[in-house]
């Protein structure tokens, strides 16, 4: 999607990627089990495609420098969405003879495993093709965005741009990010793009993914502050039986000032994308400050649906204090379901399976009663890098405080409020706040109610990021966090008799290390 683009020669060689080659001390805020590119700046996940057997996962990279500018995609691949190795920069930004500049914007890719382009050789089924954004200037000047296709008959490590680009034009300065995915009922592929500065997704038809056609129009509902960007179109199956589509739209997010993303269910019958109601409020995808431009894989083997998203903001991207060898990352994949809730029939994400398999069990309690005080309970581990799963039952207590990432004078809150049954993300004594005035501006607040009484939650902590996911998914947050001071503590906090009812730690920090 974003913004600014890139013109670089490829890498030469694979790199073992993300964060597994800094340690702690030399790098204190590179994840560990999050993905970061080996260095320079990255902001959306672009091209999210599974073939032969390796997740592709292509990305806004600018290979100059850790600053926005000059995106290309970069690329990586993993056989399990956990261990990611480098590839060569994929599509790079490129001039015309007409004096323009055409940068790489954000897209897609799919497996043509029919050749319906006619871009691969007889019998090739393992055949991808790219859609992305041509981000046109000239002189500095915006002079159009139009969709371009590029094909890979070697799994997306080199590219061919195709001859007859731009497939798609409408002679607009604010129209981008293609998705495209196939419609099995009527063997056809179908683009989801967005006419940002209108709010709207505009979907178009093709047989052979080079000449694409109208389909229809919908949008300007939900958040409608900022501009549309990086629509993604899908169906899921509903419990019980059924399907609904799932309309994502990345756009101006719960806290005022800041993007987000929002989601619509419904139903696309080739054509038309209906919503299940108005939509005159948004349905937001996470409450966080830090989630943003999250896509899907296409041609995922097993079915799941799998979502990545840059954790970042542009508020303060391009200020986030990381240093001048890598800036951005992205949050651990999610898995989306659907789930009948009190509230009706809501999207659900809960972080991926596989990360099961990663690190080893640091502490397990079943039950533990929490008496009321300052001090709370402590628990007996450190480290900034981790899976934590926690179930509280409060109990007489109006108030629960988890603090994570905790020093002397530095924490990351999580409190929920008993009787509004809400949760909050304070990062505002997280460590360095100071590097932006935004940063720690607001509190990030969302609805969740007890089930059963009980408050579940689980947290991916990994030194500058932290994911929050509450009743099993139903709720997220995710926030960037810099710690100053690394001890690494863990409290709980009630005003009142409470109790946890299971809790688990499982260690990450070192479960990449090769």
């Amino acid at each position: 999607m974003n913004r600014m683009l890139l013109c670089a020669l490829p890498l030469l060689v694979s790199i073992t990627s993300p964060a597994q080659t800094p340690g702690p001390a030399a790098d204190p805020y590179r994840p560990v089990y999050h993905f970061t590119a080996p260095k320079n700046w990255i902001n959306d996940a672009n091209g999210l495609v599974y073939s032969n057997g390796q997740y592709n996962l292509f990305y806004q990279y600018n290979p100059q420098s850790a600053q926005p500018g000059h995106l290309a995609w970069g690329h990586a691949t993993s056989p399990d969405l956990l261990r990611w190795t480098a590839q060569p920069v994929a599509l790079t930004e490129y001039a015309s003879l007409d004096g323009s500049n055409t940068m790489i914007f954000s897209g897609s890719a799919v497996v043509d495993k029919d050749n319906t382009s006619g871009l691969f050789a007889a019998g090739k089924t393992d055949g991808l093709v790219a859609f992305y954004t041509g981000h046109q200037e000239r002189a500095g000047a915006v002079v159009a965005q139009h969709q371009n296709l590029a094909s890979s008959p070697d799994g997306g490590l080199t590219w061919q741009r195709y001859a007859g680009n731009p497939v798609l034009d409408i002679g607009s300065k604010e129209f981008r990010d293609p998705k495209v995915f196939w419609y099995a009922p009527q063997q056809k592929w179908v683009m989801a793009t967005v006419k940002a500065d209108r709010q709207q997704v505009y979907l178009y038809e093709s047989k052979n993914l080079k000449d694409w056609s109208f389909l229809s129009r919908w949008g300007r509902v939900g958040n409608t502050v900022k501009e549309w960007e990086c629509p993604d179109l899908f169906e899921l199956p509903v419990p019980g039986g059924g399907t609904r589509w799932v309309l994502l739209i990345s756009a101006g997010g719960p806290v005022e000032q800041f993007r987000g993303q929002q989601y619509f269910l419904g139903q696309f019958d080739g054509k038309t994308f209906t919503p299940d109601q108005a939509y005159e409020e948004p349905t937001y995808l996470d409450f966080g400050k830090d989630y943003f431009a999250a896509v899907t894989f296409n041609n995922v083997p097993d079915g799941r649906r799998l979502l990545v998203g840059w954790a970042n903001d542009w508020a303060y991207a391009q200020a986030v204090p990381t240093g001048t060898e890598w800036r951005g990352s992205f949050a651990v994949p999610r898995e989306l379901s659907l789930r009948r809730t009190a509230a009706g029939l809501a999207l659900v994400q809960q972080p991926l399976a596989e990360l099961r398999r990663l690190g080893k069990e640091a502490l397990s309690i079943k039950s533990r009663d929490l008496k009321p005080g300052p001090a709370g309970y402590e628990l007996p581990f450190h480290g900034e890098s981790y899976d934590l799963e926690l179930t509280l039952k409060p109990g007489k207590a109006n108030l629960l405080t988890l603090n994570v990432l905790q020093s002397a004078n530095e924490k990351t809150v999580l409190r929920y409020d008993v009787a509004k049954q809400e949760l909050t993300l304070d990062r505002r004594q997280s460590g360095n706040v100071a590097f932006h005035p935004m940063f720690a501006s607001s509190l990030e607040t969302a609805k969740v109610p007890l089930r059963d009484g009980q408050l579940q939650l689980r947290l991916l902590v990994d030194k500058s990021v932290v994911e929050v996911f509450a009743q099993d998914g139903e709720t997220t947050l995710t926030d960037l966090v810099f710690p100053t001071q690394h001890a690494g503590r863990l409290s709980l906090i009630t005003d009142g008799p409470a109790q946890v009812t299971a809790l688990r730690l499982t260690d990450l920090s070192q479960s990449l290390t090769p």
